[in-house]
């Protein structure tokens, strides 16, 4: 008999399409009425954002790929498809496009939308502006108000876990906490999870990592020395440690020696039990990541090492909020197979988000890191540094590096949209975006925490 030979390192998006299409649909039929279901006892939601026209060169939808969504009637379009700036503007928008960016209707899709209006919107009251400003020449997408009902048991919920559940913080931090917002944050990042115990997932992994980047690396008792010893004990609360029978015990003792080891290990409990493997295996990989970054800035900040911008940028690839985004399936109760998670393309978009992201809390946080004792690196400080620039040129230049990475993330995911329109693909897809412009959103509004420079 011969010796198969080797199997391929990776398979195309329209194969994985056709692999994967058939399986989603057949889950939401199946789950359909109970999303549907816990939809409709929430407050009303709003849609999904629309993802943009790919850049130039997108790769045609292939029949393969066409098959799972074929047969779909094309739906009502609840909001405006945006046009981003620069290159891809220039890309005219093809039905079959459009189709893909609506999304599919019809029996068995409503669970991919549980925020999809019927018929007419409702007449909406005027909201008054969002606190706070944003950076003047950001490009970004303001969201609608986050659901006060939601945001209001999100935070109650927050504040009894970190309180009751793992004693997170002493009493004289509770301003601090408060002024997070962590509850309005959330609710603005993930407006399709089907109800409080769904956004209590993302709730409370936030909090968590903000424990340990405060308590390790930042503000209260931080240091880059011992970091390395710190954050891998720390990581075995997501990660567990599978050691003898003799050493184990003491292993469990230590998941609670101190508050961000007590938040991760329950955040984590809790992750587990409404995601699937593969999910709470792709959180640990991306934990992972983020810890390297707080290394790399660590040895940085103990070498008094100034990066160039391109390596600073590199470390802040590893140093983000990409574990965030890429739970957005977890929190709205459906799982983007790992097979099309991890193909390149839609790795290249998950990263720009990230990436975009980060450079958001850079630019909102500036004067905030400048009034802290010593030198904290952000991507003004380096610009203006490495490149002689002003503090203003270096900080307008870092909103340049923004816009670029929101404009490249659009039109990549635009792209993988028109190449795999798989229902799952194409929700994990309008997620992420959810996710972007509700970071934006809350660092535009915490005016408790953040402040612009007077650039302008």
């Amino acid at each position: 008999m011969p010796e198969p030979g080797l199997s391929p390192l990776q398979s195309s998006l329209p194969a994985a399409a056709a692999r994967f299409g058939a399986h989603v649909l057949a889950n939401a039929l199946a789950k359909g009425q109970g999303l549907a279901a816990a939809a409709g006892s929430g407050p009303a939601l709003p849609s999904p954002p629309a993802l943009p026209v790919p850049s130039a060169g997108a790769a045609p939808v292939e029949a393969s790929a066409q098959a799972p969504v074929e047969a779909a009637a094309a739906a009502p379009v609840d909001v405006d498809l945006p046009v981003p700036e620069g290159p891809a503007a220039a890309v005219e928008r093809s039905p079959a496009l459009e189709r893909i960016l609506r999304g599919p209707s019809g029996m068995g899709t409503a669970s991919l939308y549980p925020a999809r209006r019927v018929g007419p919107p409702a007449p909406v009251a005027p909201r008054p502006p969002a606190e706070g400003r944003p950076v003047p020449g950001l490009y970004h997408h303001p969201v609608p108000e986050p659901d006060a009902a939601r945001v209001e048991e999100v935070s109650r919920r927050i504040k009894a876990w970190a309180l009751d559940e793992v004693e997170l913080y002493p009493e004289d931090w509770e301003d601090q906490f408060d002024g997070f917002s962590v509850g309005r944050y959330m609710v603005a990042c993930h407006p399709d999870a089907p109800g409080i115990d769904h956004l209590m997932i993302a709730t409370r992994l936030m909090v968590a990592e903000n424990a340990l980047d405060d308590c390790y690396c930042e503000d209260h008792g931080g240091s880059p020395i011992g970091l390395g010893g710190r954050l891998l004990l720390a990581h075995t609360a997501l990660d567990p440690l599978h050691t003898t029978g003799e050493y184990h015990p003491q292993w469990v003792e230590s998941l609670g020696a101190d508050a961000p080891r007590r938040a991760y290990r329950s955040a984590m409990e809790y992750f587990v039990q409404q995601s699937t493997p593969s999910q709470a295996d792709r959180f640990r990989h991306d934990m992972a990541r983020l810890h390297l970054g707080y290394l790399a800035e660590a040895a940085w900040a103990q070498t008094d090492h100034l990066p160039e911008v391109w390596e600073y940028l590199a470390m802040r690839q590893f140093n983000n909020f990409r574990p965030c985004p890429t739970i957005t399936d977890t929190v709205g109760g459906y799982e983007l197979p790992a097979d099309l998670h991890a193909q390149p393309a839609m790795q290249r978009v998950i990263a720009l988000a990230g990436n975009a992201t980060t450079i958001v809390n850079d630019l909102y946080s500036y004067t905030k890191e400048l009034a802290t004792p010593g030198k904290h690196l952000n991507l003004p400080v380096v610009i203006a540094e490495r490149e002689g620039l002003s503090h203003r040129d270096g900080y307008l230049k870092a909103v340049e590096v923004h816009n670029d990475l929101m404009h490249d993330f659009e039109a990549e995911a635009a792209a993988l949209a028109a190449a795999c329109p798989v229902p799952s693909v194409l929700r994990f897809l309008r997620g992420v975006a959810a996710w972007v412009d509700g970071n934006h959103y809350w660092h535009q509004t915490n005016t408790y925490r953040y402040s612009l420079p007077d650039f302008w």
